[in-house]
């Protein structure tokens, strides 16, 4: 099979479209559209990004339906013509990522009050809901509607948004049509040292940093990569021996993180060091043992790692503009919450985060409460699969869990947990009202923080230090000294709301690879399997 090499130019055609849009648009005198955009034939349903197929005269039918204007309903031909007709916003696992993402982006516009006139009620809605479930199912003729309608809005959240506040070309949005080789796209692209990508490189700062160590898989690549590391015993310490140690350090050179000439079968106390760097950037214990599950990680292809890589740049293109002031950056498969002023990390922490099957929602908000002693408002899936069984089997179930009724609702007990020390909420919480009943807050259950997978919530995520982020968020609060805060946490008291000043922009993020301040490439896994999705989408012979 040929593999198709995609060109920077048509690899990033969405933006020249958007270009289009921007200096096409706004324009008070009539002039003739020029521009004429054929139907790309080469994309067929085999190396499309996404397999689903528009029929032209289904859009037609919606121009018409919904009386769009002329300049609207060529951007929107025109468009689909340069991808065939193939779906933009659905694939046939449901939402893609890039729609997920502009989504999320639209609404930090509308709810920062920048343009509440974006807002379509029938449109979020359902975007609400299939963001909040994952088994939703859309029949054909809803996802269609739903597609073209994601269409439009995106052409007139990009002119309304973008024209006339931005240069065009910082613009980082694009979408691709083609599934490509990774690989090849690099042959393509970094021929002459990363300068054609630097040609499309988003404003976003992390994306440099993450472009850089692609650069250098590439070159790992083109040197033939790495051999896999066999284990005979179940683990490997230090002052033992064997081959395996000899292609462990062979192994740990490559990537940079052991740098001694030292060859020999002996399993050292420097080696320890390097194989413990590595643990720390893959998300592993860091006890400088080796193996099954180290080995298993080091043994993932250096091209899995470049797809890897290619994937979670993509994401960093949709990433909204960094703020000025204070945001909060939790990200899912790092199991971790950032907290930033300016582009500068003040501090982290842990954090559990939704199990499979309760995954924490991909989003953007602003926290504005912080709530000491929170009651804990039971949702409708916990009340009818858990508490509903437990109150059948003790009737004094709700008593012995500090719990009340305090109402009905669609059929279903409402229940509530009071106060307190075991309240499964702890002593604090943090919310930035959202359609997915998502907060931050503390936990009793603080044992899990020591454990390195940490996905364990019904999809809320738990916050290993609630004092110190509420501490930081009050610092410009005389009313709640770090003294007050702290008795409110460690005594408790009555159930307090507290209004932030100012809201606080909160990132919910999935990113598997990053590069840090101090330029080290971390890798985590896919624990949702959000880039099994996208690997699917993205990339040939998947």
């Amino acid at each position: 099979m040929n593999k198709y090499i995609l060109t920077s130019k048509e690899f990033f055609f969405t933006i020249t479209m958007v270009i289009l849009v921007i200096t096409g648009c706004g324009n008070s005198t009539n002039k003739t559209n020029t521009h004429i955009i054929k139907r790309d034939t080469t994309i067929t349903t085999a190396n499309a990004y996404s397999s689903l197929v528009l029929d032209s005269a289904t859009l037609e039918s919606y121009i018409s339906k919904y009386d769009i204007d002329t300049a609207m309903a060529t951007k929107m031909r025109d468009f689909y013509k340069s991808r065939n007709y193939h779906f933009v916003w659905f694939s046939t696992d449901g939402l893609t990522e890039q729609a997920r993402a502009f989504y999320n982006l639209h609404n930090t516009y509308i709810k920062a009050d920048i343009d509440t006139t974006q807002y379509a009620k029938e449109l979020h809605a359902r975007m609400d809901s299939l963001l909040n479930d994952d088994h939703l199912v859309l029949s054909p003729a809803e996802t269609t509607e739903t597609e073209l309608r994601l269409t439009r809005h995106f052409f007139k959240f990009t002119k309304e948004e973008y024209e006339g506040t931005i240069d065009p070309s910082q613009l980082q949005w694009h979408i691709p049509k083609k599934k490509i080789d990774a690989v090849a796209l690099l042959d393509s692209l970094i021929a002459q040292n990363g300068t054609k990508l630097e040609n499309w490189e988003p404003v976003n700062r992390f994306y440099p940093l993450l472009k850089n160590k692609l650069i250098a898989y590439y070159a790992i690549d083109k040197k033939g990569g790495w051999d896999s590391i066999i284990l005979k015993n179940r683990i490997y310490k230090v002052g033992d021996s064997g081959e395996v140690i000899a292609a462990l350090k062979k192994r740990l050179r490559i990537t940079g993180d052991y740098l001694a000439d030292d060859t020999s079968l002996v399993f050292t106390a420097q080696l320890k060091s390097g194989l413990q760097h590595i643990q720390e950037r893959l998300g592993l214990t860091a006890d400088g043992v080796l193996g099954r599950g180290v080995a298993d990680q080091l043994n993932i292809s250096v091209k899995d790692r470049i797809e890897q890589i290619l994937i979670n740049m993509e994401r960093l293109k949709w990433m909204p503009n960094e703020s000025s002031g204070t945001r909060l950056v939790a990200n899912i498969p790092e199991f971790s919450l950032h907290v930033f002023k300016s582009g500068h990390q003040e501090f982290s922490m842990k954090i559990v985060v939704g199990k499979a099957g309760h995954n924490t929602v991909i989003f953007t908000d602003s926290l504005q409460y912080i709530v000491f002693n929170p009651y804990w408002n039971v949702p409708e899936s916990i009340v009818k699969n858990e508490i509903l069984p437990a109150m059948q089997r003790n009737k004094n179930y709700l008593s012995r869990n500090n719990m009340e009724q305090t109402g009905y609702s669609n059929g279903l007990p409402v229940i509530r947990q009071k106060p307190g020390a075991k309240n499964s909420l702890g002593r604090v919480k943090f919310i930035f009202p959202n359609n997915y009943n998502i907060y931050f807050h503390d936990t009793p259950a603080k044992t899990l923080f020591d454990l390195t997978d940490r996905a364990f919530s019904h999809g809320c995520i738990r916050l290993s230090k609630p004092e110190e982020l509420a501490d930081y968020l009050l610092s410009d609060n005389a009313d709640w000294p770090t003294s007050k805060i702290h008795e409110m946490m460690v005594k408790g008291g009555k159930n307090t709301w507290v209004k932030l000043k100012e809201k606080i922009p909160v990132y919910i993020v999935y990113f598997t690879a990053w590069v840090t301040k101090d330029g080290t490439l971390n890798f985590r896994d896919d624990i949702y399997g959000h880039d099994a999705k996208m690997k699917k989408m993205m990339f040939e012979n998947e």
